[in-house]
């Protein structure tokens, strides 16, 4: 069995203090979870996060990561460093950190191994734009994907698929039931044809394409899909709340 798992990504939002108030709200909604219950928030937040969440089952998660554990890097923060401050689990990838800061398959597969080694769990984001999807080339696109940024992973139990259609992420636009569990149906058949014999079938793949309050049922009955990576709604308390406790 596949634990679902659902993981806010707070972006560029709240405060130290927000975020604090944020996860006290949340921590009663969310008690009696089935799944998994990250939230990934802003580096400067962590601390006080941390400190929130105490007691409860929301797992502390980051944002971003470099691939290198220490040097000359300025702004940027290792893995160790977020190991230190008690984060089990950091984005990778996702598609804005490829369009606004120059992420590359190469940089992403470095940060994912990096993760790894420190013991942190990565949410490694792939997917598509609307360009492409329209042009017939979301399986192309995976391929490459796939085949760049999980090069030297011998364990895929250890790490977290977040498909997000990049043409449903902030535009209210968000693939059908059928097409999310599709297409993640196809990335989890590429993976195990590509990286078979390295624990493929027990990786959980989340959907990443604005998953809310509204449509979380039906997306999380679907087969093939494991959870969310939740964006805006994962800012509002009774939304997130909803999303977790899916199931109910």
């Amino acid at each position: 069995m596949r634990k679902p798992i659902i993981a806010g990504n707070w972006k560029m939002n709240n405060t130290a203090s927000e975020g604090a108030e944020l996860v006290k709200a949340l921590k009663p909604l969310v008690k009696d979870a089935k799944c998994e219950v990250v939230v990934c928030v802003p580096a400067i937040d962590i601390p006080a996060v941390k400190k929130a969440i105490h007691g409860s089952k929301i797992r502390l998660g980051a944002q971003n990561v470099h691939f290198a554990e220490k040097g000359a890097y300025t702004g940027e923060i290792s893995a160790n460093m977020l190991k230190e401050y008690g984060v089990q689990y950091v984005i990778i990838g996702h598609s804005e950190r490829r369009a606004y800061f120059g992420e590359t398959d190469e940089t992403v597969n470095k940060r994912t191994l990096a993760a790894l080694a420190a013991g942190l769990t990565p949410i490694v984001c792939i997917g598509e734009s609307l360009e492409e999807r329209e042009g017939g080339l979301t399986q192309k696109v995976l391929d490459n994907q796939i085949a760049l940024d999980f090069q030297g992973i011998e364990d895929f139990s250890k790490i977290v698929i977040a498909y997000e259609p990049i043409w449903a992420i902030g535009t209210g636009r968000t693939a059908t039931d059928e097409q999310a569990n599709e297409t993640i149906g196809y990335i989890r058949k590429r993976m195990k044809k590509v990286y078979a014999g390295k624990n493929v079938g027990r990786m959980r793949i989340q959907y990443g394409g604005s998953m809310n309050a509204k449509n979380c049922k039906g997306l999380m009955a679907q087969p093939e899909i494991d959870g969310g990576l939740i964006g805006g709604a994962s800012l509002k308390t009774a939304d997130f709340a909803a999303i977790v406790n899916f199931d109910k």
